[in-house]
């Protein structure tokens, strides 16, 4: 009795749709040893103190907050308290959120367009790539959109029930989003404000005014935790990460709002140059990598906008404007790395980019950006089957008739339009961004979905009756676009079966509609379940392939963030770098080449690369073994990373001495970027001074106010990467220099750390490769990795 009667409240279709969403948001999550290292390291600053927890501190001292506020990094450090600080205990929140919007959507489209339109729209949710690769990392955009879709639950049941505090709880969520993200919170908006225009009752007297009341609150929220901490004078908080001038305000309106639309960044936002190693260097820009960048030739440096996020400083050269490090000071011949390859229009992940693709490989502006291949798979498969289904939905509207269907849809679309608009424009964004695409497409899909087989049934539907085949068929199509190009790496199967079934099962819609057969609603259905193989597959693809906790990306050929983790890659070859391909030679004896011609380069100076087994890549090509080469790809091939990327695990010899020779001193060292420290501080809970930012171009510390922290007793050693990032400008590394005694590594270095570390960070997923079973995601997918060595100074003042 009591079975049935739970069996009669809840929707089985339901529990099983989250838990799937479940299994591809949090399935291995468990080997993702960092997640994103940057904000992980946040966290186990924010565990030592509240001082750190308040501000989103990135260092134990408190001298910088990471580029975004802390809300969202409060709920992972209260995840990590309860759990201990690991990978999947800060990843654990968004993965749960993930489910949370799967839920959410089931629950929003449920009482307008009924079970069947709900469960479509939250297996679609669930089913969204991108949405299942962000959430099995600890970025936030995950966690935004739940909140969003909380914000929504409470507008929809406000005007249902004509609930005056729902209205402003709703407005009230965007500004709890916006301490999550800051203004891409704000691209609901626009859904937000037309909506209640539109579907509540009232003279407009009444409308306005409760519009006025909850633009204050929201803005009121989203703004609180900003005016606090800018009301704080510098000297007493945290320098605001990637901020220009001190100000969480300018951070929110600046690099993480208006910079995103424009692609211009200041100075500190941006990366710097990279070098290899102890050498010279010389560069080559990509043409049109990034907005602003220069062109063609050779160039000891960079031009303004050239980075890594679509910014840089002038005189910086920086990956993200396709700059190569070449050794001994030669620049390559040709052939970018990053950005599109000249005439080949191809762009990550494997696709039109464009030469204009940039480093993110995020296409072309323009109106059809979105269907592009270089984004197009992480959220767009639906696209052609909402836009069918919006007509149907909206074909009876009138403006004397709008029922809640039309109203619903209207919102919908007020989200979609808008955030579609923005990403086809936008100078700067990553493709996990694109998860603010999935709840509307989504909604549209299974509401779509129930309105098109209703026209579809209708004997007197007219060219309404024919919209559900002809939904089916373009949006198999397109999905065969999407998928086409990774025929080589996974098979042509999958195109041809999605298209196949797109025909077979249009033709069968069609033979239906002249015919009264009983299958007709089965057919229907599965044509609409069939849309969704290719996003599921797409949405397993982080489990299957792995993936970079840094820049999350769905794919068969893993995520093709060129820094960060893992290269874009194919199966038999090295990955392609902006379109180029990197060949692997058949006999050793060489580096890869890439097709423009361009070697690729080994330091010239510092350490080589450590390849997954241990071994140190010889300093001569020509030196390298066929083994070394097949180490080489897997590193690309199996969730690894470039070689010196990979983060090191931390050095038990260097703990032991800092710890033997500490003298009462507060943070075990200083560390002059946070990739440096963030193995310290997570498995040894170690703290640690960080002397700059995310980009390393923070201005936190002066020499004159190291002096101080020095002065002060609270640290005396400082670990520097030398031809690595630097971290605090060249004032502080000169100072400490100038002051400080180098230690010889023989006394704090373990002389294989670099070897024994790698062979860590990787071992798992070589074993996973050759078992042909599930690699975790690369480990510390930073781009703030040290390329040169590490030098240890004591610093005293006596």
């Amino acid at each position: 009795m009591m079975a049935t009667k739970w069996r009669s409240r809840v929707d089985v279709w339901l529990v099983l749709t989250a838990l799937l969403a479940a299994f591809l948001n949090g399935y291995n999550i468990w080997n993702d040893a960092y997640a994103n290292s940057y904000y992980t390291t946040a966290v186990a600053s924010m565990l030592e103190n509240f001082h750190n927890f308040f501000y989103g501190s990135l260092d134990s001292a408190g001298s910088v907050t990471v580029d975004k506020p802390p809300l969202t990094f409060w709920i992972q450090t209260i995840s990590a308290w309860l759990f201990g600080l690991h990978g999947w205990s800060v990843i654990l929140p968004q993965a749960l959120a993930g489910v949370g919007s799967v839920l959410l959507l089931y629950i929003l489209v449920k009482p307008t367009f009924g079970v069947m339109a709900a469960r479509l729209s939250a297996l679609a949710m669930a089913c969204t790539p991108i949405a299942a690769a962000v959430s099995r990392t600890n970025n936030i955009d995950s966690m935004l959109v739940f909140a969003l879709l909380v914000g929504t639950w409470l507008l929809f049941k406000g005007i249902r029930n004509q609930s005056v505090w729902s209205v402003l709880g709703a407005f009230a969520m965007i500004g709890v989003a916006f301490n999550m993200k800051m203004l891409q919170a704000y691209m609901v908006a626009p859904a937000f404000y037309l909506f209640y225009l539109a579907a509540a009752k009232g003279n407009w007297q009444r409308k306005i005014g409760m519009l006025a009341a909850s633009t204050v609150l929201m803005l009121g929220i989203s703004v609180s935790w900003a005016v606090v901490v800018d009301s704080i004078p510098a000297d007493q908080r945290p320098y605001i990460g990637s901020s220009e001038t001190n100000s969480v305000m300018e951070l929110a309106f600046g690099y993480n709002g208006i910079s995103r639309l424009t692609g211009e960044k200041g100075t500190n936002g941006g990366f710097v140059q990279m070098p290899l190693g102890g050498g010279a260097q010389g560069n080559i820009t990509a043409p049109g990598a990034v907005s602003g960048g220069t062109s063609g030739k050779a160039t000891g440096q960079g031009a303004p906008g050239q980075g890594v996020q679509g910014q840089g400083s002038p005189g910086q050269a920086a990956p993200g404007g396709g700059n190569v490090m070449a050794p001994s000071g030669t620049a390559p011949t040709s052939g970018p790395l990053f950005g599109g390859a000249p005439g080949a229009g191809e762009g990550f992940p494997g696709g039109k980019g464009g030469p204009a693709g940039g480093m993110f490989g995020t296409g072309e502006k323009g109106p059809l950006r979105l269907f592009q291949s270089a984004l197009s798979g992480q959220a767009s498969w639906l696209i052609p089957f909402a836009v069918l289904a919006s007509v149907a939905l909206l074909a009876g509207l009138r403006r004397r008739n709008m029922t809640q269907k039309h109203l619903e849809t209207a919102f919908w679309l007020g989200w979609l339009l808008p955030t579609g608009a923005f990403f086809s424009v936008a100078g700067f964004f990553h493709h996990y961004y694109l998860i603010m695409l999935a709840p509307p497409l989504a909604a549209l899909f299974g509401a779509g979905f129930t309105q098109l087989y209703a026209d579809y049934r209708d004997a007197d539907g007219g060219w309404k009756s024919w919209l559900l085949p002809s939904a089916v068929l373009l949006t198999a199509g397109f999905q065969w676009y999407i998928i086409h190009p990774f025929d080589d790496a996974i098979g042509a199967g999958w195109s041809i079966g999605i298209a196949l079934a797109g025909v077979l099962l249009t033709a069968a819609l069609a033979a239906y509609k002249f015919r009264q057969l009983p299958y007709v609603q089965g057919a229907a259905i599965t044509a609409a379940l069939a849309l969704l193989i290719g996003p599921l597959y797409w949405a397993a693809t982080p489990i299957a392939y792995g993936g970079s906790s840094m820049l999350p990306q769905a794919g068969p050929t893993g995520d093709g963030a060129p820094i960060g983790g893992n290269f874009m890659r194919q199966a038999g070859a090295l990955p392609a770098m902006g379109g180029a391909q990197m060949p692997l030679p058949p006999s050793g004896g060489e580096l890869p080449v890439l097709q423009g011609g361009t070697q690729l380069p080994l330091p010239s100076g510092g350490q080589a690369p450590v390849l997954p087994g241990g071994g140190q890549l010889p300093a001569n090509p020509a030196d390298m073994t066929p083994e070394q080469l097949k180490q080489l790809q897997n590193m690309f091939q199996h969730g690894g990373g470039m070689p010196g990327m990979n983060a090191p695990k931390a050095d038990p010899k260097l703990v032991s001495y800092l710890k033997e020779h500490n003298t009462g001193e507060k943070y075990l060292f200083a560390s002059s970027n946070y990739n440096t420290a963030a193995p310290y501080m997570i498995d040894e809970r170690a703290s640690v001074v960080i002397l700059s930012g995310f980009s390393g171009r923070d201005p936190v510390y002066n020499a004159e106010k190291l002096e101080k922290l020095v002065a002060s007793g609270k640290v005396k050693y400082f670990l520097i990467s030398e031809g690595g990032m630097p971290g605090g400008g060249s004032e502080v590394n000169d100072w400490i220099k100038a002051h400080g005694k180098a230690v010889p590594e023989s006394e704090w270095k373990t002389q294989d750390a670099a070897s024994s570390e790698k062979a860590n960070t990787t071992s798992a997923n070589q074993k996973t490769a050759a078992n042909q079973e599930t690699p975790a995601n690369s480990a510390l997918p930073s781009p703030m990795g040290t390329f040169g060595s590490e030098t240890l100074y004591e610093v005293t003042l006596n």
